[in-house]
């Protein structure tokens, strides 16, 4: 974890200007040697100037203790350091005041102008100082001497403190930019993390649909004929024995598609139970797409019906008591497995909402290849007003029409449903057939 400029700025602890208590002692303890050197040369300065020595130990002590002030007036300590130059004091607060104007954020012409003017001075100076040292015969050396001493001199105590300021600016910068790149990533891959956690959820949610959505077609329409055997069943169990023994041959066929349908399902739900731990370490962004696929394998996977099984759907509706015609448009060809299956659940729920609602009632399936697409329509008459001996009471859930307009619409197709004028109700849907 990085440390934001927002924090950076909540963990200061240092009075006023400073960060930090250390950063604090460490300037009070370059003022504090400063003063002390200013204090010492003002004794000098004094006697040279003809005033009182108390008085230039106190201008010493107080030139030298602007040092205190760097951090926040950096310019302001070179500025004093320059103007004592020519009083042969504040080298240290000189060096020090340099050092911290080239680390700071100021502009370059600002510093250069400042390092400009301190080398100059200490030019100025330091030349002055040499000769006078050479006339009182202190060194006794060549005239090229005076020139020498004064330009290395003020080199000296210019250029490097000036260069390695700018080199710890430089490497400061570059940090602070490190930091800021590395919050923005961090920021940038929460934000990623987020929304990958919507996606998964999403897909989630979508599975779960899916799945639902496929074990309502497969199971509601079994057990729906499977009740409506069984109450034909009932009614004719003592009249007609043989009529109910093949009605009881004919639940028990139900039942058994039902659980072969519904082992397939569970296999494929199953089949991705083995690599769960290596999914454990899928990065997040994956788990969107993982959990889609996920999904569609459902589908997918497992051997759903086709087209080709219509005729045995009707037929076992027939069986469960339904007067139900099949007519078919255009020239029978092959669709994509998913068209076949969404045109086939399209049909089977239709009839399945037929024996749950109206029982009994003549049922109109009707198919069209089209160029393009293919229509589907399943029409039932109003129920007649006595109930049919295979007439039940079967539970609605109310998810079949809305399953079916799912499946359609996931086609990029159109679902439409409702009553009809003589009191029927009719469904139809076009799937395009690319």
């Amino acid at each position: 974890m990085t440390t934001t400029g927002e924090d950076i700025a909540a963990a200061r602890t240092g009075p006023w200007w400073w960060a930090r208590w250390r950063s604090a002692v460490l300037d009070a303890g370059l003022a504090s040697a400063s003063a002390v050197e200013c204090a010492f040369e003002g004794i000098r300065f004094a006697e040279d100037a003809g005033i009182p020595m108390a008085a230039g130990i106190v201008f010493g002590v107080l030139a030298g203790s602007v040092l205190v002030v760097r951090r926040k007036w950096p310019i302001a300590v070179v500025l004093v350091s320059i103007a004592i130059t020519p009083a042969q004091m504040g080298y240290l607060m000189g060096i020090v005041g340099l050092y911290t104007l080239a680390a700071s954020e100021l502009p370059r012409r600002i510093i250069g102008s400042l390092a400009g003017m301190s080398l100059v001075g200490m030019l100025i100076v330091m030349f002055v100082r040499v000769r006078q040292d050479m006339a009182h015969g202190e060194l006794d050396l060549g005239d090229w001497f005076v020139p020498f001493a004064s330009i290395t001199t003020a080199i000296g105590m210019t250029a490097p403190p000036l260069l390695l300021g700018l080199y710890v600016g430089a490497r400061r910068r570059l940090m602070e930019s490190l930091r800021e790149r590395a919050d923005d990533l961090e920021r940038e891959l929460q934000l990623l993390a987020e929304r990958a956690e919507e996606r998964a959820e999403w897909a989630r949610n979508e599975e779960r649909t899916r799945i639902a959505r496929e074990m309502h077609d497969v199971v509601a329409h079994r057990v729906s004929l499977m009740v409506v055997h069984a109450a034909a069943l009932q009614a004719v169990a003592r009249k007609d024995p043989e009529k109910a023994v093949r009605n009881a041959a004919l639940v028990g066929d139900m039942g058994r598609q039902a659980l072969t349908e519904l082992r397939e399902m569970l296999g494929v739900l199953r089949s991705g139970d083995g690599s769960g731990r290596q999914r454990a370490s899928v990065p997040l962004v994956a788990v969107g797409v993982a959990a889609a696929v996920a999904a569609s394998r459902v589908v997918e996977e497992a051997d759903g019906p086709c087209l080709d099984d219509l005729e045995t759907l009707i037929g076992q509706s027939a069986a469960a008591g339904m007067a139900v015609d099949l007519s078919v448009e255009g020239d029978l060809r092959s669709y994509a497995a998913q068209i076949e299956q969404t045109a086939f659940r399209v049909v089977q729920e239709a009839l399945t909402n037929v024996h749950k609602h109206a029982a009994g009632a003549k049922t109109h399936v009707r198919l069209a290849h089209r160029e393009s697409e293919i229509a589907m329509q399943v029409e039932n008459e109003p129920p007649p007003e006595v109930p049919s001996p295979a007439s039940a009471r079967l539970p609605s859930g109310g998810n079949g029409l809305v399953g079916m307009k799912e499946r359609v619409s996931a086609l990029g197709g159109v679902f439409v449903s409702g009553p009809t004028e003589a009191g029927g109700f009719r469904v139809s849907a076009v799937i395009p057939a690319a």
